[in-house]
């Protein structure tokens, strides 16, 4: 046990320094939800009525954008690693390998809460004020680091079944475009008939109202429940197939 605790140390720290050297995919992240927000709140929030100022309405969704365009680059990652042989030399140094992956994943979740504080510094002067207690705080973002580890873990299963850096880059497409039709950017009774039964009944949207409903004093236990059934089945996933994939490509 101790020695998979280490492997992973080492692994996130990798990781985490790939992640510092690719300097234009980590302005790209980080910028893209914040130009995102500041247009929806500046160009579209006065047309769109919600129950509370757009900006609060919107930071949220803007938190689960970011999540989607961060997840991504687990999967080219842990491609990469397979594509470049790296993997082979790591198994012939007795790495174990879920702690390569996981390593991944982990590395993954901490660039992520590191960039919703980026969003926040941003939403706050322009206008976003919260009513919750730090608890409620602190549930937020649990429930957002939730939600990036599951869909991490089904970003790294992506990224070991892809045959390259780029092919991994499409598969995860539905993935960061998953936020967009939900309750991010608009109330889901405004949108079309056919596409309201899918935003109301996708994992974004549930977590999506839970950040809400913590961060405003509104109502949560519901939407909390199906957040975490979605993540809790979504990593299970994630992990399961990861694993099988993982052994076969380096069997």
């Amino acid at each position: 046990m101790s020695e998979l605790v280490a492997d992973l140390r080492t692994m996130v720290g990798r990781s985490a320094r790939l992640s510092s050297r690719s300097v234009e995919a980590m302005v790209t992240a980080l910028m893209l939800p914040i130009i995102l927000m500041l247009m929806f709140v500046y160009l579209f929030g006065g047309a769109i009525h919600t129950d509370t100022t757009y900006v609060n309405f919107v930071v949220p969704g803007t938190m689960l954008v970011c999540a989607g365009f961060g997840v991504g680059t687990t999967a080219v990652s842990v491609s990469a690693d397979l594509a470049s042989g790296v993997v082979d030399r790591f198994r012939a140094m007795d790495v174990r390998g879920e702690a390569i992956v996981a390593g991944h994943v982990i590395a993954s979740v901490l660039r992520n809460l590191a960039s919703i504080v980026l969003v926040f510094a941003v939403a706050i002067p322009i206008g976003f004020r919260s009513s919750a207690d730090p608890l409620a705080w602190l549930g937020a973002a649990g429930v957002f680091a939730l939600f990036v580890f599951a869909m991490s873990w089904l970003c790294a299963a992506l990224g070991v079944a892809a045959s390259s850096p780029e092919a991994a880059t499409g598969l995860t497409f539905l993935i960061s475009f998953l936020p967009y039709p939900s309750s991010a950017f608009v109330p889901i009774d405004t949108m079309p008939s056919w596409l309201q039964g899918f935003a109301r009944h996708q994992p974004a949207t549930c977590v999506i109202d839970t950040l809400r409903g913590l961060l405003h004093g509104g109502p949560v236990a519901s939407s909390a429940a199906q957040a975490v059934a979605w993540c809790i089945g979504i990593a299970a996933l994630g992990i399961v197939l990861a694993g099988v994939l993982f052994r076969r490509r380096t069997a």
